[in-house]
């Protein structure tokens, strides 16, 4: 039998970097605790405490404050004079995600039980790439993957993995459509070969209000931009299902390849909702591949309410969901969810340091083989403690409180004469904007009351285009916003713009 011998003179050797390490020494607990408890000081001091949702320091004056700051300096710095400096010069200015008029983008509170995660991942930091540096981390993942499968109507053939949101998601989606559809076709494997000489006439169909991301993802698998072909939307802002069938009858008379249909659950400006189930009926047809980028609306199967609005997603060969934006997990955080695992191989690769092919005959999970990540951090756990400390009914409510609002925001604007709404909201976001009958320059108008809503510090929006017409957008994820704040926001835009119009109009005059 093998014995192990213990060092007790290297075990008891001096260790001058204790300090900086969390291990079992006294020294290193005691310098992790202090800093941990000089972090949440400055937390509580410089971000909790905030009565603005940001304090309207222009780039240029941030600029200057961390210019005058040493980032590396010789000689070790106390951490708590660090961390205070770093609460004045950067913490006070970021945006306070969890104030009520922080409502820009789909741009989330984190909920405290993932907070309490983040330390614990960031302590551990396993990395997700092999089961012999995240053993339990692995475990846990696929655990909360089959979950998932679960929740989103999948069967046992399902898998996914944890991804860093919509952006990788969708990415992976379109990489599985385009490979699959090589091999298939052309008996083509584009992971050993490349494109096949077909690859120019491969073609991938959304909405045009779908995520610029398609077109991102297009363009860096080697497709081109312009090989995405956007399918008119109906008056509800959703993919028309007529105008898709007349596209890939169009694509066929032109000797086009459809390789993949890009459903939207929840678009980035008008939380529309794609009709799934007509869709998928579609792609069945026509032997398309489908993927639901449900990156903002995916949150909607914890609610009893909504959740009937992802009719069909079960029916998509992927999906994509966040979870840091109506999940309420700190960024990032998001997952890919794949109807058949075996479609994972076409992106399988194996290192021999890392997922030796013997790693599967010994029954050693590999998840690195299912990412387009090798390094990556166990932000399943955020979302594992957050739905145990949370539970599935109060997150069902949140998600409900944000919709009703949102619908209760519409009704208000609609209620002001100069106010337009673009779209009366299907899930939480609302587009509208400043519009008096007597106004020659709207879009001015609206860009100018939100620079002086953010440069003052009063409230944090977005504003896009519609038609080339500029717009302002609530985007309401946080529940813990009432329709008194959005109400007297509403007030004090229309303010901003009645002075600016006023203004204007003396110097036109």
């Amino acid at each position: 039998m093998l014995e192990l011998h213990h060092d007790s003179a290297i075990a008891d050797r001096s260790r001058p970097f204790d300090r900086y390490f969390l291990g079992n020494s006294e020294a290193s607990q005691t310098a992790y605790r202090q800093a941990i408890a000089a972090s949440l000081d400055v937390l509580e001091r410089h971000f909790a405490r905030l009565s603005q949702p940001y304090s309207g320091a222009t780039p240029a004056q941030i600029a200057d404050r961390l210019a005058a700051i040493d980032p590396c300096p010789d000689d070790p710095q106390a951490i708590d004079r660090i961390l205070d400096r770093v609460g004045e010069a950067i913490v006070r200015h970021s945006v306070v995600v969890s104030h009520p008029r922080c409502i820009a983008h789909l741009h989330c509170p984190p909920v405290i039980p993932a907070l309490a995660a983040e330390a614990i991942v960031a302590a551990t930091n396993q990395s997700m790439d092999s089961w012999d540096q995240s053993p339990a981390a692995t475990i846990a993942e696929v655990r909360l993957i089959q979950w998932l499968c679960r929740e989103f109507g999948y069967s046992t053939t399902a898998d996914g993995v944890f991804t860093s949101g919509g952006t990788q998601s969708n990415y992976m989606g379109l990489l599985l459509a385009r490979d699959r559809y090589a091999r298939d076709r052309y008996n083509w494997c584009v992971r050993d070969r490349g494109l096949p000489p077909e690859a120019g006439q491969f073609r991938v169909l959304c909405s045009e209000n779908a995520h610029f991301t398609v077109r991102q993802g297009c363009a860096q698998l080697g497709l081109g931009e312009r090989s995405v072909v956007t399918v008119p939307c109906d008056r509800d802002r959703s993919m028309s299902v007529d105008a898709l069938e007349r596209a890939i009858a169009e694509l066929g008379d032109r000797d086009l390849l459809p390789i993949a249909i890009v459903a939207t659950a929840g678009t980035t400006d008008f939380g529309s909702i794609d009709p799934l189930i007509e869709i998928a009926e579609i792609a069945r047809k026509y032997k398309i591949w489908l993927h639901v980028d449900a990156a903002f609306g995916g949150a909607l199967i914890l609610s009893d309410r909504y959740r009937q609005n992802l009719a069909g997603i079960n029916l998509a060969d992927s999906i994509a969901v966040d979870f840091h934006k109506l999940f309420y997990q700190p960024i990032s955080c998001g997952a890919f969810l794949l109807r058949d695992r075996d479609n994972f191989d076409l992106m399988k690769l194996h290192a021999a340091y890392l997922n030796p092919e013997t790693n599967e005959k010994e029954g050693i999970p590999d998840l690195v083989t299912k990412s387009v990540q090798t390094t990556r951090r166990f932000d399943a756990l955020k979302l594992w403690i957050s739905l145990e400390a949370i539970g599935r009914v109060t997150f069902g409510k949140m998600i409900d409180t944000t919709l009703e609002i949102a619908r209760q925001t519409a009704a208000a604007i609609e209620r002001h004469e100069d106010l337009e709404l673009a779209h009366f909201p299907t899930l939480n976001t609302v587009v509208f904007r400043y519009l008096p009958q007597r106004c020659d320059r709207p879009d001015e108008i609206n860009d100018c009351i939100r620079r002086t809503l953010i440069n003052r510090g009063i409230a944090v929006i977005a504003k896009t285009q519609i038609e080339d017409k500029t717009y302002l957008k609530f985007t309401l994820l946080n529940p813990q916003i009432t329709i008194e704040d959005l109400v007297g926001l509403l007030d004090t835009i229309r303010e901003i713009g009645q002075a600016y119009d006023r203004e204007t109009a003396n110097f036109y005059r």
